[in-house]
This record gives C-alpha cells, structure tokens and sequence, in this order.
C-alpha cells in the first residue's frame, strides 16, 4: 500500500470515503503497466517536473574606428578602442516548469464494460491531463528569436558623407583632419538649428526635424571612424533540468565574458548555479487500511502526484537572476483517486496540472 498524504488532500478523500462505504458496483481497475499487455484500455504516464531555463545573454560587438590613433590628436578623444572585440553578458534568466514522463510511473486504466469507461485525455507523449473531459494539452512557448538591440556603423556607411576632398587626402593623417573639421561643421550647423539661428531654418517643424536627423546620421557615421562602432545582439540559450535531490550549490552553465556559454569543465567560464529546496516536509502518514476495508477490499484506482512546493533559485557569485516557488512531483508522494469515482453511479471529471501530475479539480455528480 502506497504511502498517502491525507493532510494534503482530505476533502477528497472524504468524497472517496462516502463512496465507498455505500457502493457495490463493479469498478475501473488500474494496474502497473506492462508493455504488450493492455487489451482493452489505455496507459498512461505520471510526470516528472522538468524545469527550462532560457538565458537572456547580450552579445557586444566593438570594431574599431579606421581614424582611431588619430582620436585625441583631432578629435580629443581618449580611450576609444584600438582592437575589435567581443564580449558577452548574462542578462535574465527565466524559469519555465514542465512535465515529463516518469518511466518508474506508467500504469494501464482497464476499462470496464460494466462501468463508465472514462474518456481520457493524454499528451503526446502519454502524460495524463483528465478523466471524463477534454484536456487540451500546453506545450513550451517556442525560443525567442535573436534581435538587434543596438546597429553598428558600417566602414562603408561613412564613407557616403565624406567629400571629394577627404577621399583625395595624400595620407590618412590628412583624410582624419578632414573628417575631424567636417565633424566639428555638423556640429556648428545643428546647434544653429535648434536656435534658429541658421541662414537656411526651414519655418515647417516636420522639414526642421528631417534635416535635424540627416545631420545626426552624418555626425554618427563620420564619428565613428575615430571612436568605432559597436553593435548589441540579444541571444537566447536554453538549459533543461530533471532535479532529481535538493541541492543547494549545483552547476548549471559555465559563462565566459569573452566566449560566451562554454563547457561545464571549462574553467574560462565563471560558474552559474541553481539551488533547490523544499519549502516543507511530508507529514507522517496514519493510515488504517481497515477503517477503508470495512465494506469491502478497496482496489487501485487512478494515481496522480502530490508535488511539494520547492524554492528555485538560479544565481552566481554576485547576483541572483531568478527566485521562484515551484512545485516539484518528484519531491512530493503519488496517491490514488478512489475507483468508486467513476462508477455507474458517479459522473467525475477530474483535471490534472501537466507538468506536476497533481489535481487541478475535481466534478463529481453523484446519482441518487
């Protein structure tokens, strides 16, 4: 006899109870499923919770400017790169909970001619979602596309606004100050704009705006031939556990500033963990077969998960990304659904939670 959590679930198991001590009906038998065997009924799996984390990582491309030793000379500007370079960073971390079959939890449902034969609702692959309804089954939103958070320039993009002059310099010393002088005329040319002091101030504010942007977009271009261009990509990884044990300190990923998610033995990454812990213990059981038995032997019926509610933390050695309560099957106890629930004199339809296997409600219409 399995080990039950009655604190955990009384009401229904005082539904159980009325039941059974007035019930002489032929019942819905479950059994442990063996492959090849199940006849005349359907088998079924209890889940394991899963979790995804989807890491939210930016990725800095920086490529320097092809006037950058020319930076402070005509542009008095320090500390502008010299080397193109790549760099990553952890940005988020979400948790996504989810089922998965438990092997050591697969039983078979014997359909009884005699008694209501359920209507079962499964997942793709054999999870049990509901009994005498239609469950529709929840699937894993799909991996965030990459996006462009930040466009760099390209070497050819500021090549368009550079005159005849500039293109014709005899060294690159000379083509630099040309460009430094024509950075510092936008410069002059949009500050006489914004206060109206330009010989050409367009009197529409939608024209005053256009040639407000078109002197912005040749003061970026032609300035980043001194300081460079970077260019922010945001990515996705996706990491997928089966916790198996509390654990307080257990590696998750490895993260490497400049190579980007790498080998767990790769001591270049810093170590990134996920601790679990269960927010309570399962009370002792006190449980007398017999007080049940009185009326006659009580079979298996239907098994589905208790899961108990677990601390998810997911963090490295400076910040913490994700903090959840999760509940977690593997943690928690498997108990049984009285059979008497689904005989001729009953009508219940019970829902479960995919990704835990636990009850998620319970409708029973009992005739008199």
């Amino acid at each position: 006899m399995r080990q039950r959590f009655y604190e955990a679930v009384r009401s229904m198991l005082l539904l159980s109870f009325f039941l059974l001590t007035g019930s002489g009906h032929a019942q819905t038998q479950i059994e442990k499923f063996v492959p090849g065997s199940t006849l005349e009924g359907v088998s079924y799996f209890l889940p394991r919770t899963a979790l995804r984390m989807v890491v939210t990582v930016d990725k800095s491309v920086v490529t320097p400017g092809e006037f950058h030793m020319y930076a402070f000379k005509y542009m008095r500007m320090q500390d502008v790169p010299v080397q193109p370079t790549t760099t990553w960073e952890v940005k988020d971390v979400k948790l996504i909970p989810y089922g998965v079959p438990d092997k050591n939890k697969a039983y078979s449902l014997k359909l009884n001619k005699r008694t209501i034969a359920p209507l079962v609702s499964l997942t793709s692959d054999g999870i049990l979602l509901g009994i005498n309804n239609t469950v529709e089954e929840s699937v894993l939103p799909p991996l965030p596309q990459s996006r462009i958070l930040e466009e760099g320039i390209q070497p050819n993009e500021a090549r368009k606004y550079m005159t005849r002059e500039m293109l014709q310099a005899g060294s690159s010393a000379k083509m630099a100050q040309l460009v430094a002088q024509e950075i510092y005329d936008i410069r002059e040319s949009h500050d006489a704009l914004v206060r109206g002091e330009a010989d050409n101030t367009p009197k529409d504010g939608l024209q005053l705006k256009l040639m407000l942007e078109s002197l912005e977009r040749q003061h970026r271009a032609l300035s980043s031939m001194f300081v460079g261009s970077k260019e922010v990509s945001e990515m996705f990884y996706v990491i997928d556990i089966v916790p198996a044990e509390e654990t307080d300190k257990l590696l998750l990923f490895r993260f490497s500033k400049w190579n980007g998610l790498v080998d767990s033995d790769d001591m270049s990454g810093a170590p990134y963990y996920i601790s679990l812990k269960r927010n309570a213990e399962l009370p002792e059981t006190n449980f007398d077969p017999a007080v049940f038995n009185k009326k006659g032997k009580l079979q298996r019926a239907v098994c589905y998960n208790v899961p108990l509610r677990t601390m998810v933390k997911v963090f490295n050695a400076e910040h913490t990304f994700t903090e959840l309560e999760v509940p977690i099957a593997q943690f928690g106890c498997e108990e049984i659904l009285s059979n008497v629930l689904f005989d001729k004199k009953t009508d219940t339809q019970v829902t479960f939670f995919q990704h835990t296997g636990g009850i998620k409600e319970i409708k029973a219409n009992i005739e008199e």
